[in-house]
């Protein structure tokens, strides 16, 4: 018999959820229920205090291990209404992971800017002993000489182990770096994406990828992760497909999660969220096409804002 929650927090036991949805929309809303109804009460780091009391100001989060498993993550609707944001922050999102916008925004000298951007440790990954400091630089020794190790495109990696064995498992991108990220108070949440592709019955390749984090903000952060890395799954796919000349569909993604959260701060607007979805199962009703005219012309001044100021809409 599986336990209840409130007999799992007293074990001490983290609950492992399971989450299907055909698309991203309906992933999200599954995702959301499940860590809203299932989740243990934990505190975290981030927690705020009232300074006269000491108090904290909001409940512990709502936290568990979730395995999300989106069948088709490009079928439509793909883009859900209610997730805190829109297509603006979706499409400048997308950019800083896929294209490195932002990856001017990094600046280990400055405390007000960043350590690093996902598309630099998977675009760019390069070791360092320490995030703060530009010359930390892990070294190697080549010709006799020392010099920085050499930043490593491990997208292109991936492309090309595929390319060359797509029944392969080694083919993986990492963002930690075991050197410096366990001394810095803001480390990578998402940690290695996996790939892999099946040929079905009929002979379509599909290309299969999982992604798997350290922790995550389930109501604030998921569906833009989730939206922004599909698209990288997307921009793989055709790629092997450039190299091989063999046609490489888009796959299940499975989304890993050690810890997914739903911070105490943000209880009111979920709860309005969950009674949504639950008043109304049918979450399409809460999602739009992402070819809709309407997604498409705010996705477009989105890139034209951008290629206007790099900076706009800063966020992370």
């Amino acid at each position: 018999m599986a336990k209840k929650k409130d007999e799992l927090s007293a074990s001490g036991y983290i609950p492992a959820i399971h989450v299907i949805g055909e698309n991203l929309p309906e992933a999200w809303e599954k995702t959301t229920i499940g860590v809203w109804e299932n989740g243990v009460d934990v505190r975290t780091e981030y927690d705020q205090r009232d300074k006269d009391t000491n108090e904290f100001l909001f409940p512990p989060s709502k936290d568990a291990t979730v395995m999300v498993e989106v069948k088709n993550p490009f079928a439509e609707p793909r883009i859900h209404k209610n997730f805190p944001g829109g297509p603006e922050e979706l499409e400048v999102y997308r950019q800083e992971v896929l294209d490195g916008i932002h990856d001017h925004w990094v600046d280990p000298t400055d405390p007000d800017k960043w350590t690093y951007t996902y598309h630099q440790r998977i675009f760019a990954y390069q070791p360092t002993t320490n995030v703060d400091d530009p010359k930390a630089i892990l070294k190697e020794a080549r010709n006799g000489d020392i010099i920085d190790v050499t930043p490593v495109n491990q997208l292109e990696n991936v492309i090309n182990g595929l390319s060359r064995s797509h029944y392969s498992r080694r083919v993986q991108a990492i963002t930690w770096m075991p050197t410096a990220d366990n001394k810095t108070p803001d480390p990578p949440c998402l940690q290695r994406l996996w790939f892999r592709i099946l040929v079905d019955p009929q002979g379509v390749h599909w290309l299969n990828m999982n992604s798997h984090w350290r922790s995550r903000d389930e109501y604030k952060a998921w569906f833009m992760n989730a939206f922004a890395l599909t698209d990288l799954q997307r921009i793989v796919a055709e790629g092997i497909s450039k190299q091989t000349g063999e046609e490489i569909r888009v796959g299940r993604y499975v989304d890993i999660s050690d810890s997914l959260h739903i911070y105490g701060s943000y209880f009111k607007d979920v709860e309005k969220e969950v009674a949504k979805m639950k008043a109304n199962p049918d979450y399409r009703t809460r999602a739009w096409n992402s070819n809709d005219e309407a997604i498409q012309f705010m996705f477009e001044d989105t890139r034209r804002r951008l290629r206007e100021d790099p900076d706009y809409m800063k966020s992370k």
